[in-house]
């Protein structure tokens, strides 16, 4: 959530209708405020649901998240619910498939970043997985941010994740996406501290 996040401001959380406080990228549609509050920065441990959401972060880079949340359901259809065996079997006729369809983001690149991923994370397995790999790169503490200006973009574990993941030949996964990344799946807790959601995921205390 790092463009979201920077380009809030000095505020604190935002009291919503429902006398509940969010850190302000929450609201401004249903979308994003059921994600906030329901999924997003609770721990995602099994491999399709990670390499959702690492191949989403990855589609969102240099666009709105609630572009790509609105997207989601799409992307899961033809990304065969992010099954990495089956995406990784994709080849040329389906990606000139994919670029026609208006449900997704139609970028070339991304979309066969994608499909290497696929092949990348069923190579992890026979080192422990993608699960592990990634959880390797939790850091010791997670960011206390008041306002929106104190939440971090990167950090040195995310550099070091991009790094690892690039040798071993993943792509659009710089530290950045993947800072975003270690966000959406708890590893770091970037919920403001007036957040009603701060420490929901069990990982870090409040």
């Amino acid at each position: 959530m790092d463009e979201e996040s920077d380009s809030l401001g000095g505020g604190g959380a935002v009291v919503g209708d429902d006398g509940l406080s969010r850190t302000p990228w929450a609201y401004g549609d249903p979308a994003l405020l059921s994600y906030y509050d329901t999924e997003w920065g609770l721990p995602i441990h099994d491999e399709a649901g990670l390499f959702e959401r690492m191949s989403l972060e990855g589609f969102q880079a240099g666009l709105s998240w609630l572009t790509i949340l609105k997207k989601r359901d799409r992307f899961r259809e033809v990304f065969a619910g992010f099954d990495p065996e089956a995406v990784a079997r994709f080849g040329e006729p389906e990606i000139e498939e994919l670029l026609g369809d208006a449900g997704i983001i139609r970028h070339r690149g991304k979309i066969e970043a994608c499909i290497n991923n696929a092949a990348r994370v069923i190579e992890l397995r026979e080192d422990g997985g993608l699960d592990e790999f990634l959880w390797s790169f939790q850091p010791t503490e997670t960011p206390r941010p008041r306002t929106p200006a104190e939440i971090p973009t990167t950090g040195p574990e995310s550099v070091a994740l991009s790094k690892a993941l690039k040798k071993r030949g993943f792509r659009f996964v710089g530290p950045t996406t993947m800072y975003a990344l270690m966000e959406a799946i708890g590893m770091v807790d970037t919920h403001l501290l007036d957040s009603h959601r701060r420490g929901a995921s069990g990982v870090w205390s409040a």
